[in-house]
C-alpha cells in the first residue's frame, strides 16, 4: 500500500504542517501530477491544495518538466535538484518525473482555498512540567561566574 507524508504550506501566514497518509486517502494520489489540484480532505482541512513537488525514498527531487514517474539522468542548468555554483554551469542529475508512484515519500503542497489550521500551543502545565530541568541550572550558578561578574560601587 502507498504512504506518503504531505507538507502542506499556507503562503498567506508562512507556516506548514506535515502529515502521513496511508491506504485509501494515499491510493487517490497516485497518478497525480505536480500542478494538479487535489482536495483537502485527505489530511483533514476544508480548501484545495495545489501539488508543487516531492522526493522519493531515496531524495531525488520530483520534477514538474520531466514525463512519468521514473528516475532520469538529465542534463540541468537550473530549477529543482541542481545548485550552481558558477553561472552557465551544467551537470548531469538524477531526478524523478513529476508523476506521484508507490516510489514517492514526501508531497509537497501550498494551500490554494481554505485555511491552514495550525496544532494548538502547549498549554500551561505542559510548560510548567518541561522547563523543570533549566530552573534547577539557573538556581545554582558556578563559582566561575561568580568570579566574573564585577562587584558594584555604591
Amino acid at each position: 500500500m502507498a504512504e506518503f507524508k504531505i507538507v502542506v504550506s499556507d503562503p498567506k501566514i508562512g507556516k506548514s504542517i506535515t502529515k502521513e497518509i496511508k491506504d485509501k486517502s494515499a491510493q487517490t494520489l497516485l497518478g497525480m501530477k505536480i500542478g494538479q489540484e487535489i482536495d483537502a480532505t485527505i489530511v483533514d482541512i476544508d480548501g484545495t491544495l495545489k501539488i508543487t513537488g516531492g522526493s522519493d525514498k531515496v531524495g531525488f527531487p520530483l520534477r514538474g518538466d520531466v514525463h512519468g514517474s521514473g528516475k532520469n539522468n538529465i542534463l540541468l542548468t537550473a530549477g529543482v535538484g541542481f545548485r550552481s555554483k558558477v553561472k552557465g554551469m551544467q551537470k548531469r542529475k538524477i531526478v524523478r518525473g513529476s508523476m506521484i508512484s508507490d516510489e514517492t515519500y514526501q508531497i509537497n503542497t501550498i494551500l490554494v482555498k481554505g485555511n491552514l489550521v495550525l496544532e494548538e500551543p502547549p498549554t500551561e502545565e505542559d510548560k510548567a512540567e518541561a522547563p523543570a530541568e533549566e530552573s534547577k541550572t539557573e538556581e545554582s550558578p558556578t563559582k566561575e561566574t561568580q568570579s566574573k561578574e564585577k562587584p558594584t560601587k555604591e
